[in-house]
């Protein structure tokens, strides 16, 4: 496919001086998330909508809310800017169409005070073809990593560029988290106890997909002592879980190599562990209360037992972080109950080498 810049139909802005000016007006124009963006020429643009054999004008996806179409040029405008890569462009087309689907609550969980941003999650062979980093700092950054980093990123200048997601106008978060910058994640599933998530979720293995959550910042969980057994690792777990309130709809617990060894050497399944913190993550009406995170109970009812998740199957088990460490990460979501759930999309992997 080729594709003349004729057809692409965003503003164009001649800028006379140097690379650096350039630069220095996408922030003047506001287009950046405060760090230095690449300017997107229409050569860039273009060999971006080649890769994935998309007209500038088809549509990714549309904002359920306020209608807003996604255009593959804008997705391709957005990913040039964040610094991807053209083979990156499958993986953020899925991330744009799992972002709109209704049940992730675009549109909400964007604009709302609670602060939350897009987590992407990747599983399957794309992660090693394009090198997605799983292990060491997963949530953080490195040269290692420009596979995360950037995809991350391009879902922020979408969410910016495209659907007006600026601080203080249509973005009301009261303290947002630095997930907002970037927030892209593989999973770990060479050394995983269990299927990866997208097996799991019925995907066959060789597929690959992307998982897009509404996501609060990580909380790293460090487990004390003996941490030799399931028991010890999920009790710790279980107490950070305690921390969120009840009505939990949608959580994400990230267990260490470590861990997951001793988890895999016990044999316990995912259904194991989810059984387990439904049942060890709860706390009294009473003591709910007393927290400051429910109302007070009615009469009579101050011992019931109310757990953090609504069911087990709220709590989505994910194997990443380095090879040592008795270290565990718990990822809040945006908003309680079944509000803004995620969502999954594969990714067109035809074109990638």
């Amino acid at each position: 496919m080729t594709t003349s810049s004729d057809a692409l139909t965003s503003e164009r802005v001649q800028v006379e001086g140097s690379f650096d000016d350039a630069i220095e007006l996408c922030y003047q124009r506001g287009w950046t998330d405060g760090l230095p963006v690449t300017p997107p020429t229409p050569g860039k643009v273009l060999a971006f909508l080649e890769f994935v054999g998309r007209e500038p004008s088809d549509v990714i996806g549309i904002e359920p809310i306020r209608g807003r179409v996604i255009t593959a040029e804008k997705v391709a405008i957005n990913a040039v800017m964040a610094g991807c890569r053209p083979e990156y462009m499958p993986v953020v087309i899925a991330c744009v169409e799992a972002m709109v689907e209704p049940k992730y609550n675009l549109h909400g969980s964007s604009a709302s005070t609670g602060g939350s941003a897009p987590l992407v999650v990747v599983n399957g062979p794309v992660r090693n073809q394009l090198g997605f980093a799983s292990g060491h700092n997963i949530f953080g950054p490195g040269p290692d990593r420009r596979a995360n980093a950037t995809v991350g990123r391009a879902m922020r200048l979408i969410l910016i560029n495209v659907l007006e997601n600026h601080p203080g106008v249509l973005d009301k978060s009261t303290m947002g988290h630095p997930g907002k910058y970037t927030y892209c994640i593989a999973e770990d599933e060479e050394n995983s106890p269990w299927e990866p998530m997208h097996v799991e979720l019925g995907y066959a293995p060789e597929s690959s997909t992307v998982s897009v959550f509404t996501s609060l910042a990580p909380w790293q969980i460090n487990v004390a002592g003996d941490a030799g057994t399931p028991e010890a690792i999920l009790t710790a777990a279980a107490t950070a879980m305690r921390g969120l309130g009840p009505g939990q709809g949608n959580l994400i617990l990230v267990i260490s190599r470590e861990h997951g060894g001793v988890i895999k050497e016990a044999g316990w399944s995912k259904e194991q562990v989810r059984a387990f913190l439904f049942e060890k993550a709860r706390r009294s009406a009473r003591e709910w209360a007393e927290t400051g995170q429910t109302l007070p109970p009615e009469p009579g009812s101050e011992d019931e037992s109310i757990p953090v998740c609504l069911e087990p199957g709220s709590l989505t088990l994910l194997a990443g972080g380095g090879p040592a460490g008795a270290n565990d990460s718990l990822v809040p979501r945006w908003a309680k109950g079944l509000n803004g759930l995620f969502a999954t999309k594969e990714i067109d992997t035809s074109r990638i080498p």
